[in-house]
């Protein structure tokens, strides 16, 4: 009987944050929304990079010297058994200066309840996975994420993790401190409204 119910709980969250995330959606914006959600996602990113080279200003010249960078703001929150996260970001070519407008999804499972804001800031090596991650996407298995979490890197970069070949990311908290990537499955995908 107790399976049952731990059954029944752990399907009723599901649909209840599949509801949660599918009411976020809505429909395409008019020209001035659009600009006004892009001027917002420019804000965010802007706020995250200048948060993170007022507590790490080495990350600057990281950034900098990189092919490329996207910051990511999610707003998640947890309901007994799981969670989710969504939220907007942009990607920016450091040589062309182009921007993509991104979005994100996470999935977390784990007890818990409450909410968080977090920024993610990933830095592209190589134009190569600047353009695969602006092009394709990029999803993060729970898999991968743990055997980043084992590769931190020190000096600009210190608390960042390797995610995938050329491409590091740095997690921040609504204060702006680096904290250790927590993200166990997410999808990063191009922005169709916002672009």
């Amino acid at each position: 009987m107790k399976k049952k119910t731990q059954f029944m709980v752990i399907v009723s969250t599901m649909v209840l944050l599949s509801l949660f995330l599918f009411s976020c959606a809505t429909a395409p914006p008019s020209k001035s929304e659009k600009e006004q959600q892009q001027d917002s996602v420019r804000d965010m990113a802007n706020k995250t990079l200048s948060d993170l080279y007022t507590k790490h200003p080495a990350a600057k010249d990281a950034v900098a010297k990189a092919a490329g960078y996207a910051v990511f703001s999610d707003f998640g929150f947890k309901v007994m058994f799981m969670g989710g996260a969504r939220g907007k970001g942009l990607a920016v070519n450091n040589a062309s200066k182009q921007e993509t407008f991104m979005e994100m999804a996470e999935f977390q499972p784990g007890m818990g309840l409450g909410a968080a804001e977090y920024r993610v800031v990933f830095i592209f090596e190589t134009l190569d996975a600047l353009n695969s991650f602006v092009t394709s996407g990029w999803e993060a298995g729970a898999n991968a994420m743990a055997s980043a979490k084992t590769k931190t890197e020190g000096g600009g970069l210190a608390g960042a993790v390797t995610v995938s070949e050329g491409v590091k990311m740095i997690q921040l908290n609504g204060e702006g401190a680096i904290v250790g990537v927590s993200i166990t499955a997410a999808k990063y995908y191009k922005d169709k409204e916002l672009n």
